[in-house]
């Protein structure tokens, strides 16, 4: 049994629509600071896909709870389209998902609705440095699924910066057991601006590490090998190249896998 409701600052249920296998709901009001969107599951964690937004599209997440996206406003709309959670008129829904959906060999870092708070949803990045604590460098945006990684500051060209620390670390946890043999990582490629990373750990859940040789390109730079079953991956020991800059950042990181 699913909910969605569309929640105002006290907790004020504005829309609401339940269902079964899926259920679908339009909100006919615009939004206001303090509202937010509210996925009710309170049976065993599943997969669905989940909609808060038309203009953002729908994640298959693992789910193991309540889901909460709050609605963005001020600063927090900098790393949000321009089209997202705006007007009269949204359309939301969840469904669960297929067998064949889950099993397939996907990309496991993808939700295009995760947030710091989150922790009821996967795939689901963090990090131990944001620059400035700005939404638009936040540990989310490497697994937004947006690949713009030719500027900065201001979506779609949002990334995780790393406030020039050589110690930063970014954490993807799926939730479960996924069975993956590749990474693809995308470096925000504002150059000169930006810097880049020449090499990168990837440390797995098993213990296992894979350290790669990277290039200073904004295309895609596959990382793979042999498989493994893990709960989440690590970027670490990020090694930057010789350049003036100091600012090397991450645009998006892609996990590939299966779930057995």
């Amino acid at each position: 049994m699913f909910s969605i409701k569309v929640l105002n600052e006290t907790g004020m249920t504005k829309f609401v629509a339940h269902g079964e296998e899926e259920v679908y709901l339009v909100a006919t009001s615009e939004y206001e600071p303090g509202d937010r969107v509210v996925l009710e599951y309170s049976g065993e964690p599943t997969h669905v896909w989940f909609q808060a937004d038309d203009a953002m599209g729908a994640s298959l997440l693992y789910i193991t709870g309540n889901v909460e996206v709050k609605i963005p406003f001020g600063e927090q709309r900098t790393a949000t389209s321009h089209k997202a959670f705006i007007g009269n008129c949204h359309y939301l829904y969840v469904k669960a998902a297929t067998e064949l959906e889950v099993k397939q060999y996907r990309n496991h870092a993808i939700n295009v609705y995760d947030s710091h708070e989150n922790t009821t949803s996967f795939p689901h990045a963090s990090a131990n440095v944001e620059t400035r604590n700005e939404a638009v460098f936040a540990a989310r945006n490497a697994i937004d699924g947006i690949k713009a990684n030719s500027s900065h500051g201001e979506w779609p060209y949002d990334s995780w910066g790393i406030n020039r620390d050589p110690k930063a670390c970014l954490k993807v946890d799926f939730g479960e057991e996924i069975v993956t043999d590749q990474v693809v990582l995308y470096l925000r490629a504002d150059f000169p601006h930006d810097n880049w990373w020449k090499e990168v750990t990837l440390e797995f859940s098993d213990g296992s590490k894979v350290v790669a040789q990277l290039e200073k390109t904004g295309r895609a730079q596959k990382i793979t090998f042999p498989e493994k079953t893990v709960t989440y991956v690590e970027l670490k020991d990020l090694i930057k190249a010789e350049s003036e800059s100091p600012f090397p950042a991450l645009t998006q990181i892609e996990v590939y896998g299966t779930i057995r």
